[in-house]
């Protein structure tokens, strides 16, 4: 590959990034909960999506990659033995505390975080991301009848914490 192409080849990574790097962490942070991992997440999807760049960028389909990317890294982070690690001694070692100052995080958001992480998943792709039936099965590599329970599943939850929230008591 000539240096001119390379650097092309750059440029055309750096726009998208730049251009889409803000809804790509908040996906990332919709699939995930946590803003922290969600940067953590976001890194390395980009990473990974610099090196299949010349591939996918010829085949218009950037944004689908990178979002496939998100959540596919995020159930192989989900699944490496030092997630499930706990910091400090039980009692002993406070942890430093999770909550988002109340602006930033919304009743949805907070109900979105309560559901099972696939149907937090599910609901994201399809519901808010848009995606169809078929692509969010495809995406999450599960049957498309399981898309579609988790989802119904999911928005039912959803509906209930926020009608619990709204109406406390």
């Amino acid at each position: 590959m000539s240096r001119a192409s390379r650097d092309a080849r750059d440029a055309e990574y750096a726009g998208f990034v730049t251009a889409r790097q803000g809804h790509l962490r908040r996906v990332a942070y919709a699939i995930c909960g946590d803003w922290h991992l969600a940067e953590d997440l976001l890194q390395t999807s980009l990473l990974k999506l610099y090196v299949a760049w010349p591939r996918i960028h010829s085949a218009g389909r950037e944004e689908a990659y990178a979002r496939q990317i998100i959540v596919r890294t995020s159930i192989d982070e989900s699944r490496r033995p030092w997630r499930r690690e706990r910091p400090g001694l039980e009692g002993r070692d406070e942890a430093a505390r999770a909550d988002l100052a109340p602006e930033e995080r919304s009743a949805l958001v907070d109900a979105l975080q309560a559901l099972p992480e696939m149907q937090r998943k599910v609901v994201v792709l399809r519901h808010w991301l848009g995606l169809s039936v078929e692509e969010t099965a495809r995406e999450l590599r599960i049957a498309e009848g399981t898309v579609k329970s988790h989802s119904s599943r999911g928005l039912e939850s959803l509906r209930g914490l926020l009608m619990t929230s709204e109406h406390p008591g």
